[in-house]
């Protein structure tokens, strides 16, 4: 066990060493999301049209723009893994004395790392613009602990994907395919009671969709009524996807 957690912590060491010589992936994926709320947010928020149990608008989907970003960043980190395969540096890891379960796992948690930093550009953003974020520095830590777990989790999914998947190209078609749904057909944007009932129901198992409502229970509302569900949610989708990656990660050299 020891060993396992020290092979995921030197993984995500790697990729901070990673951001610290190349930050471009992350400054340009965050213009993005800015445009979210800085545009949309301020103009929806000034049209009224969409109830948000009395929270300001833009206050609203700040917290489903940041795990859109984050999610967006977690389902495309599998080119990485694409590029590996195609360097040779797979094949390294796969004969090492490692678990496959450890090479997953800390990989998609590495993930986590380009996350919380696309987070931490996008808040102050967020905050110059008038959203208002509750002034508790313990739910503000647990809302990036949380971003950063389920950003290992929808990693898994990616290198669930890659391992599908010989081209980078077509690793770029099923990760937009994949990401956009998740978006629109969760809560981030609009209250789950607005969908078309088969959308209402397929939110009811989406990831994202917990993801967003736990992060802007901690953010923005404060009631934390549905923390422990969502809590549990993110678990179980982080060790299915964990388990099923693992599982498929050989297929990615075959």
């Amino acid at each position: 066990m020891s060993a396992t957690f020290k092979n995921i912590l030197a993984m995500i060491e790697l990729e901070l060493r990673r951001l610290s010589h190349d930050r471009t992936e992350i400054y340009s994926r965050a213009v993005q999301p800015i445009l979210w709320i800085v545009v949309y947010g301020t103009v929806m928020g000034s049209i009224r049209a969409i109830p948000t149990g009395g929270v300001p608008y833009i206050d609203f989907i700040t917290p489903g723009v940041i795990i859109q970003s984050t999610t967006f960043i977690s389902i495309f980190y599998g080119l990485t893994i694409v590029w590996e395969r195609e360097s040779g540096i797979l094949k390294k890891l796969l004969v090492a004395p490692v678990s496959r379960y450890s090479i997953v796992i800390g990989r998609a948690m590495a993930s986590g790392v380009r996350a919380i930093f696309q987070a931490l550009i996008i808040l102050p953003v967020a905050i110059a613009v008038g959203v208002r974020f509750l002034p508790n520095p313990a739910h503000l830590l647990l809302a990036f602990i949380m971003i950063f777990f389920a950003s290992g989790g929808f990693a898994a999914v990616s290198i669930l994907v890659a391992s599908f998947m010989k081209t980078r190209e077509r690793f770029m078609g099923i990760g937009q395919a994949i990401t956009m749904p998740l978006f629109f057909a969760s809560n981030a944007l609009y209250p789950v009671q607005l969908m078309p009932p088969i959308l209402r129901e397929f939110s009811t198992v989406n990831p994202l969709s917990y993801v967003v409502d736990a992060v802007r229970e901690l953010l923005i509302i404060g009631n934390l009524s549905n923390l422990l569900e969502d809590l549990i949610a993110i678990a179980l989708f982080d060790a299915v996807m964990f388990i099923l990656a693992s599982i498929c990660f050989r297929r990615i050299i075959e």
